[in-house]
């Protein structure tokens, strides 16, 4: 298909709504980064002007994308996720460590971040092996394959340590539950994180109490023709209490004291008023200042440039994880309201353009950047309001870095040029 032809059908109310979020985000990025010393918006040594040549750079990553053939992802799919882990191993030996994660590649003037990369080239390998025509996720060997295509960049970044970029991850498993993983896998998911938070919450005595009278309840009130066998129950509920005694063990030894930390303030585990303080004025001094900086635009915001806590420097971070923040701050509820409607329009938009797919490897592709999309817009903006742990991911388009938003940007123009390409490709 030539590319007059690939433009014509591009989807340009996507493209709309991206160009939206990325021209919103520089807004905040400016605003939050200004200086009384500033001189020239293209001025490259000030971070809003790095994000311009970010933009830039994300440009050209659009222009080298169309101009490729659609096959040429999928067929060389495998072998861009294995150079992603190889660069992901590779930070063990070369890396530089910033803010505690040794995540980056130190390119004098840019720093690469392979994480980001490899969101990219999971999601096509993981859709390159769903949609291989043997491929059955009912069959337990292929559900170990696909798991497995997400499991090895994990094991690289979790040592980063890098738990944020690692979270990401586990979102592709969306794509394999879309694809006919049984949901009883998400059904397990869901009850280890339950009793992981529970037994934390309130030990294992209430734990163990808690299930006995859920299964007390369930044999009550069940239909008299609704047949339980009693062993498989009976080793369910060991199961559980297993994992249930495991939990502190693992609290306490797996996981490093900030970790801890946010989990005893986010769920109020901490009883000690002065440690309590402390983890305040540490752990939770981002997310409580950024909720001061929202909850102090009101309705309207401050107005721009005109954000006090932005230019005071009370919110760390606020150009990249905490870019929320700044919106709440200067242009109020309004403000983040509209930003809210845009990522859904967006969101619901790819979800649309992802069920027309004629082909099971654009579609399971498209799903793939929708959770890695989806699960930072979540998370990100989860964080910043106190509703989720202080986890580190920027916002999607929205946060200053170059390595996540060419990524990104390259990312979605792939899926929106095979959208393109599927009336050719019937």
């Amino acid at each position: 298909m030539s590319g007059s032809s690939i433009l014509r059908r591009l989807d340009w109310l996507t493209v709309f709504l991206f160009a939206l979020l990325v021209f919103f985000g520089w807004i905040n990025i400016y605003s939050t980064t200004l200086t009384e010393n500033a001189n020239s918006i293209f001025d490259f040594s000030t971070l809003y002007g790095k994000q311009l040549f970010f933009i830039g750079l994300s440009m050209a990553s659009i222009v080298i994308i169309m101009a490729l053939e659609n096959s040429f992802f999928e067929r060389f799919s495998s072998l861009f996720y294995i150079i992603s882990l190889m660069l992901l191993a590779g930070l063990f030996v070369f890396g530089k460590t910033i803010a505690g994660a040794t995540s980056w590649y130190d390119f004098g003037f840019f720093n690469f971040q392979p994480s980001e990369l490899g969101k990219l080239t999971a999601a096509l390998a993981l859709a390159k092996y769903l949609s291989d025509i043997q491929t059955d996720l009912r069959k337990i060997k292929h559900q170990w394959y696909a798991v497995l295509i997400l499991v090895v960049p994990i094991i690289l970044i979790l040592p980063q340590p890098d738990p944020g970029s690692a979270l990401v991850y586990f979102s592709l498993f969306f794509v394999l539950f879309r694809e006919g993983l049984p949901l009883q896998y998400l059904g397990f998911a869901i009850l280890l994180i339950l009793l992981f938070v529970s037994t934390l919450m309130f030990g294992v005595i209430w734990v163990g109490i808690g299930l006995g009278i859920i299964t007390s309840l369930f044999f009550l009130f069940k239909k008299p023709t609704f047949k339980v066998p009693t062993l498989p129950l009976v080793l369910f509920l060991i199961c559980c209490m297993g994992v249930s005694l495991s939990v502190n063990f693992v609290y306490n030894n797996v996981f490093e004291q900030r970790h801890r930390d946010r989990f005893s303030l986010w769920l109020g585990l901490e009883k000690d008023p002065i440690r309590l303080e402390q983890i305040k004025k540490t752990i939770g001094y981002n997310t409580y200042q950024a909720e001061k900086a929202i909850e102090s635009g009101g309705f309207i915001g401050k107005g721009f440039l005109e954000g006090t806590r932005t230019k005071g420097d009370f919110v760390p971070e606020q150009h990249t994880d905490y870019i929320f923040s700044s919106v709440g701050e200067e242009w109020g509820f309004m403000g983040t309201t509209f930003i809210v409607l845009l990522f859904s329009l967006f969101f619901l938009r790819l979800i649309h353009l992802a069920e027309r797919q004629k082909r099971s490897f654009n579609r399971m592709y498209g799903y793939g950047v929708i959770s890695i999309l989806l699960i930072h817009y979540f998370v990100n903006i989860g964080m910043v309001i106190g509703l989720l742990p202080t986890i580190g991911i920027p916002l999607p388009f929205f946060s200053y870095g170059g390595s996540g938003l060419i990524f990104f940007t390259a990312m979605l123009f792939i899926f929106l040029k095979f959208d393109a390409a599927r009336l050719s490709e019937i």
